[in-house]
């Protein structure tokens, strides 16, 4: 069975004066271990479908599910749960606490977490070097740079241990080069089992991409596997 799947999942934004419909019938199957990259023009309703997967907003019609769990049928708090315990998120703008160091910052989603603060520290030092950050402990966010800084989040999304990750626009804000070390952590981070699910706008990403859906109004135009040829460039 899939490990993602969304089934007739529809979005529609409603106002007084209008609606637009975000999502419109969309039906995704992922395996586990997939890095689905989800591609389109501005409106095409890319956020809207990674803030639906990530519990975030709750479809007009169909269903998600994560791991053959029916994400919408939760309850509000079960549904929290299921974020704590399934999701990482990577967002384009960091969300850094400007006043934490690395790996304080890295340390907040195991606030929750039973155990004791020298091993969640340990667990935030482990995972930041995992991400090549391992030198960069003690750092506050103004002292690094913006790849070092994504890094930071990437690491705070993965402390967790989740089985999917999630990430929207996260070379955004970057420059080619850095943009490019961004892109082969992630690959390096799929190569190592973690599933994937990125939102982006830029086209030169799509090499790194197993699977990319492009979106136009609403609807899956295309949904393509990635080529030899695009192995060959990222490898």
């Amino acid at each position: 069975m899939a490990f993602l799947q969304l089934k007739n999942v529809a979005k529609r934004y409603a106002t007084e004066a209008d609606s637009v419909m975000a999502l419109n019938g969309l039906n995704l199957a992922v395996e586990e271990g997939c890095f689905l990259g989800v591609m389109g023009p501005s409106g095409s309703g890319k956020s809207t479908f990674l803030t639906v997967l990530g519990g975030l907003c709750h479809p007009s019609a169909g269903k998600v599910l994560v791991d053959d769990i029916d994400l919408y049928a939760l309850h509000s708090e079960k549904r929290a749960d299921f974020r704590r315990e399934y999701l990482g998120f990577v967002f384009q703008s960091f969300h850094l606490i400007p006043y934490l160091t690395a790996v304080e910052n890295v340390m907040l989603p195991l606030a929750v977490k039973k155990m004791p603060s020298a091993e969640k520290r340990s667990k935030a030092r482990a995972v930041l070097e995992r991400v090549g950050l391992g030198s960069r402990l003690k750092h506050l966010p103004n002292q690094l740079s913006g790849g070092e800084q994504e890094r930071v989040a990437i690491a705070r999304a993965l402390v967790n241990d989740p089985p999917l990750l999630l990430a929207d626009e996260p070379t955004g804000s970057l420059d080619q080069s850095t943009s490019e070390e961004i892109m082969s952590l992630f690959r390096r981070l799929n190569e190592e089992g973690q599933t994937i699910v990125m939102v982006s706008h830029n086209m030169e990403n799509r090499p790194y991409f197993d699977r990319t859906l492009i979106l136009r109004d609403g609807v899956m135009a295309t949904d393509t596997a990635r080529t030899p040829q695009a192995v060959a460039r990222v490898g």
